[in-house]
């Protein structure tokens, strides 16, 4: 089978692949062979291009900084995208994104120039949860994590052939969340399509790109996009929002204190004891039930508790941070756990594999506290 492609014009060809099918990472060396093209311009952005170059692997050290770092949500949503595509029976074992590295490979091999035209993974994914609703993000997990196998099972040469198929799997997305479509496929159609337009001039192209982008971009293409870098920059800025949450994490803390310091001055002993009883109460079971719910060992869960109280009073910390070291230094994650973890082959990983679960109990925990103090406030505020 030969992956599908759109020859835009004599000298830019779109080459649509699947990510893990080994039939893609054939064609892509076949096209650079055979149709030899001047530029090879891939559907990476710099950090996926540092990954499959230096075959890096989620390591401890890696692990330990993706807690630090507050990006345990966004590591398992990609993680949940990557396993939607085994779920589809879309796996031939091959690492997801290996025909972009055969393109980069062969592109070197060949000493053809290699142009990087995907916007940045992060931004991405931080834009499609910015873009979806309180509902939508509950229900695209809920599908992402359920084990159920779908309704129909797909060939790889029933996916990669029958365009019509692989454009109604995309409007699937769109109606789980019309949000998280525009900024994985609409977004994305248009940043690669600005990309390759930028590079277009009298060299030869090859662009290598997942087949679900070929319709798309090459509709873009083909109406002459005009040279636009404000366009670019805009579809490349993380979303500015959760202004109103951060400024509530930020008043919650300041509240809690001026109302603590008023029954100080007061010298109302027995509301401060309350109340900051409710505080204490508030955030040690949001924190503690939510790291339960991840599977975290009981330790974890201890410092989950005792930790959220202190961070939800300080919003540059946070109790999924300590439940997440926690949990990794009672049940450190090994090589073999970590390696099967970006397999994922099955969400309840997420559970059994020690390193998923490090990245659940950092993630939930989070997510407990700040429900835990909200819980709080709402507690003092009705014995006000």
């Amino acid at each position: 089978m030969s992956a599908p492609y759109v020859d835009v014009d004599e000298n830019l060809r779109l080459l649509g692949t699947a990510h893990v099918a080994t039939s893609s990472v054939e064609a892509v060396i076949e096209n650079i062979e055979n149709w030899k093209p001047d530029v090879v311009a891939v559907e990476l952005c710099e950090s996926r291009h540092k990954a499959l170059t230096s075959d890096r692997r989620l390591d401890k050290e890696g692990l330990l900084k993706v807690i630090k770092e507050g990006k345990a949500p966004m590591v398992l949503l990609q993680s949940l995208l990557s396993a939607e595509q085994r779920k589809l029976g879309l796996d031939e074992g091959q690492q997801p994104g290996a025909e972009l590295l055969a393109a980069v490979n062969a592109a070197n091999d060949a000493g053809l120039k290699v142009e990087l035209v995907d916007r940045d993974i992060q931004t991405t994914l931080k834009r499609a949860w910015k873009n979806m609703r309180i509902k939508e993000k509950f229900g695209l997990l809920w599908a992402l994590m359920s084990d159920e196998e779908p309704d129909e099972e797909f060939s790889l040469n029933e996916m990669l052939e029958n365009k019509d198929l692989l454009s109604s799997l995309m409007e699937e997305l769109r109606e789980v969340s019309p949000g998280a479509g525009t900024a994985l496929i609409d977004e994305r159609d248009e940043f690669i399509a600005r990309k390759i337009s930028e590079i277009r001039g009298e060299e030869r192209i090859l662009a290598v790109l997942g087949a679900g982008h070929l319709e798309g971009v090459s509709k873009l293409l083909q109406e002459e996009m005009t040279d636009n870098k404000d366009r670019i920059e805009e579809l490349s800025q993380l979303p500015k929002g959760g202004n109103l949450i951060k400024n509530i994490s930020y008043a919650i803390p300041l509240l809690l204190v001026g109302l603590l310091g008023w029954f100080a001055y007061n010298g109302d002993i027995s509301s401060i004891k309350e109340n900051g009883a409710y505080w204490f109460l508030g955030n040690f079971i949001g924190a503690a039930v939510m790291c339960m719910i991840a599977g975290g060992h009981p330790i974890a869960i201890l410092v989950a508790a005792i930790a959220s109280p202190i961070t939800s009073l300080n919003p540059a910390l946070a109790a999924g941070w300590f439940a997440g070291y926690a949990q990794m230094k009672v049940r450190e994650p090994t090589g073999e756990d970590l390696a099967e973890f970006l397999k994922l082959d099955s969400a309840s990983l997420f559970w059994s594999n020690r390193a998923g679960r490090v990245l659940l109990v950092t993630a939930l925990t989070n997510l407990g506290s700040m429900l835990g103090a909200y819980i709080s406030v709402a507690l003092i505020a009705s014995g006000l």
